[in-house]
């Protein structure tokens, strides 16, 4: 299965880089799109270059099970006030494939409509723009095959659940053991 982790300008870039990495290290094909130019700069002026441009992707988008967005400000309002973002991630949760987003990018799976009734976390202060689904105050929250996270701090634990669900608890085990994390 393919993971999309699409980048837009202001993304927050230890949440991006957190979820790319741990992927790959997990053995799951994680491609990175920009939604305008490559490189990317992130909300603290990092920039990044992404795999490839969102443009080139298939018009299809069926080679992806699932897609992850980072946070980060303006980042999380850019790929919200886009068509396509809003339209794979359509595509893949009625499809039954993992939406999962960290930080402000919960906003984004509203504009999609994917959390009606659904329980999700997010930076403080965002749950209001989210009002058909369920707030908790948890760092990582899963939700059938929707999992987000409340920012940069818990990246890893977000990373990790992502990995648990993809693979399997062994797989999300030892790489929290390669990265020494002790939570």
């Amino acid at each position: 299965m393919k993971v999309l982790v699409p980048l837009a300008e202001g993304f927050e870039e230890i949440e991006a880089v957190t979820i790319i990495d741990l992927l790959r290290r997990a053995g799951i094909e994680t491609v990175t799109a920009s939604i305008a130019e490559n490189p990317v700069t992130g909300s603290h002026g990092i920039p990044v270059t992404a795999d490839l441009l969102f443009n080139e992707l298939s018009a299809e988008n069926s080679e992806f099970g699932a897609i992850v967005l980072p946070g980060g400000m303006p980042g999380s309002k850019n790929l919200k006030n886009d068509p396509r973002i809003i339209s794979i991630i359509k595509d893949i949760n009625s499809s039954g494939g993992l939406t999962a987003a960290l930080c402000a990018a919960p906003i984004v799976l509203s504009e999609a409509g994917v959390l009606k009734n659904r329980k999700f976390t997010c930076y403080p202060g965002y749950e209001k723009d989210i009002p058909e689904g369920i707030h908790v105050k948890d760092s990582v929250v899963t939700d059938g095959s929707i999992i987000t996270g409340m920012g940069a701090g818990p990246a890893p634990l977000f990373a990790l659940a992502i990995i648990e669900y993809l693979k399997n608890k062994e797989t999300a085990q030892r790489i929290k053991e390669q990265i020494i994390g002790f939570w």
